[in-house]
């Protein structure tokens, strides 16, 4: 694998989406029932309008609490994430893992000229990058001629001269 692939080798295109307009309690039965730990929120045209996530269904049972009530009510629209950052299906697999890794965001929608056409997680660029494992080990010239000298302090009771 080259580490300037694409992302949309390793990407989720069969998504499970929800419109804002879903009721909330039936969207928490949905991802718990499917074992996913957020989704796209799309209007009737397929246009990315949202994310809900794990954490956005919490609110939910925060806000019942807050109203003395078992969980709150409402729509989709009422919890989900409305600012989404999102990645272009150009992005290398390298860019995405420096955009996880600089960000609290488990998953990215991926959008192609504006259009949701799938979605990231971090366990997908991890996929991708244990691609990248070396296969044969390279010793540098300059240590051919000289072992490497252990740190003392990094010696265990299971060396030679213990």
């Amino acid at each position: 694998m080259n580490r300037n692939e694409s992302i949309s080798k390793y990407m989720a295109t069969k998504l499970i989406t929800f419109k804002p307009t879903d009721d909330i309690w039936h969207a928490i039965d949905i991802i718990v029932k499917n074992k996913i730990s957020g989704t796209p929120v799309v209007d009737e045209k397929g246009a990315l309008v949202g994310m809900l996530s794990e954490v956005d269904c919490m609110r939910v049972m925060l806000e019942g609490t807050y109203n003395n009530q078992p969980g709150g009510l409402g729509q989709v629209k009422d919890y989900m994430a409305v600012n989404v950052t999102t990645i272009d299906i150009k992005t290398t697999i390298l860019e995405a893992a420096f955009n996880f890794a600089h960000s609290k965001y488990k998953r990215f929608p991926i959008l192609e000229d504006g259009k949701l056409v799938g979605q990231l997680s971090r366990s997908d660029v991890l996929k991708a990058i244990s691609k990248l494992r070396p296969t044969v080990k390279v010793t540098p010239d300059s240590w051919k001629r000289r072992m490497p000298v252990m740190n003392p302090s990094k010696t265990g009771r299971h060396n030679e001269n213990a």
